[in-house]
């Protein structure tokens, strides 16, 4: 990995050999050719003819850009520059990552019929051919005979089915077995009886709506119906994901999934103090920015900074390769409405502002000097003071 200040410098001076063309058109837009011949003008590479150049997974064709990685431009098979404001790109397919926040709606919630019915649920409960009712008798007695409403499971697990029937345990057990389990217990009973038992609410409880966080291990959490991995996932994916693990839960569950807040995916705006430190914005990207809306997304260039060092450091596709530096005319894009410079920033950027090197060198003898006035005001100060005590003429008088 070759320090930027050194690619800086190489950029600045006139190349005459053909394998430095080929590298700096490397370094320039990361595209990578079968060939090293390369065009150059002004110190920026024009072409690079290739028979399939590749910028960091985007494969170049004659009929333009399939974009398979993390980094876009237009290309062709003669042709690799990097994406400015006039010739935009669209990012890839956007993959989820920590701590972006997804909006998942489940448009159905009712549960399957293999789901559990728990303590507390309702459940409706008919039984045909149930003990006759005589003549004359009281509401309350023949209410008691009759089996034909609503029964809730009690926290001990049975349904109370009144005195003339007794209780049945069914909690924690699907609709059909607890079909089944009234149906053996009502012939024990009754002859040849006719049970039917249904959900009166057959929807869960809880539904799946709204904002949620991707958790730095990577997941989402649903709720009662656990957590899903959807980091590295795009959104087809985390949906078909999320729709499989709620499919335990919820029948036939239809998950929307989009992203609500874009946060994993970012540039970064360096802004030199001149020998006092660096500033560094973290900046989400929305994939449409330029370098003029990165210097507005900070209030403008800093006092300090040089106009004419401004630069975007890009990350290199291939892990120790060469730093990738795209120069900015800062005074062509603010001044003249010039738009060669004016870089579209793609994610993991870096776009640099270094500071004025007179206001370095200033800084820099401060340091040196600062220690030297402290001790020598110390000096004065002190001699002062003693002379003061033993009464001399401070002033000289």
């Amino acid at each position: 990995m070759r320090p930027a200040s050194l690619v800086r410098g190489r950029l600045q001076r006139s190349f005459t050999a053909l394998s430095a063309f080929g590298l700096l058109c490397q370094g320039l837009t990361g595209c990578s050719t079968t060939t090293t011949a390369c065009s150059s003008s002004g110190g920026e590479c024009l072409t690079c003819e290739a028979e399939s150049p590749v910028y960091d997974g985007a494969q170049c064709s004659a009929a333009g850009c399939s974009l398979g990685g993390t980094r876009a431009t237009q290309c062709s098979m003669t042709n690799c520059e990097a994406p400015r404001e006039l010739n935009k790109v669209s990012l890839p397919e956007y993959m989820v990552e920590p701590p972006d926040v997804l909006l998942i709606e489940v448009v159905n919630n009712i549960r399957p019929a293999h789901a559990p019915v728990h303590a507390g649920e309702p459940i409706l409960i008919q039984v045909n051919r149930t003990i006759p009712l005589a003549q004359v008798e009281e509401a309350v007695s023949a209410q008691f005979k009759q089996i034909n409403g609503i029964y809730v499971i009690g926290t001990d697990g049975y349904v109370n089915l009144g005195p003339e029937y007794g209780k049945v345990l069914v909690a924690e057990q699907p609709i059909a077995e607890i079909q089944r389990r009234v149906e053996e217990h009502m012939q024990q009973i009754l002859t040849n009886p006719q049970v039917l038992v249904t959900l009166p609410m057959p929807q869960n409880k809880q539904l799946v709506t709204g904002p949620h966080l991707v958790r730095p291990d990577g997941t989402v959490s649903l709720g009662i119906y656990g957590s899903v991995y959807v980091t590295g996932l795009t959104l087809q994916q985390a949906r078909s994901a999320i729709e499989q693990h709620l499919a335990q839960y919820i029948h036939r569950p239809e998950v929307n999934v989009d992203v609500l807040a874009y946060n994993s995916k970012v540039y970064y705006v360096i802004t030199d103090g001149g020998g006092a430190g660096e500033g560094v914005y973290r900046i989400p990207t929305t994939g449409n920015e330029t370098v003029l809306d990165a210097v507005a997304g900070i209030n403008g260039l800093p006092t300090v900074a040089s106009k004419a060092d401004i630069w975007i450091a890009r990350p290199s596709p291939q892990t120790g390769g060469p730093d990738q530096i795209l120069q900015v005319d800062w005074n062509a894009i603010a001044q003249g409405a010039q738009t060669e410079t004016n870089y579209q920033l793609l994610p993991g950027d870096r776009l640099y502002v270094k500071a004025s090197p007179w206001i370095t060198l200033d800084t820099k003898l401060a340091k040196v000097t600062a220690p030297l006035e402290r001790i020598l005001g110390f000096t004065i100060l002190g001699n002062g003071t003693t002379r003061a005590l033993k009464g001399e003429d401070v002033n000289g008088f």
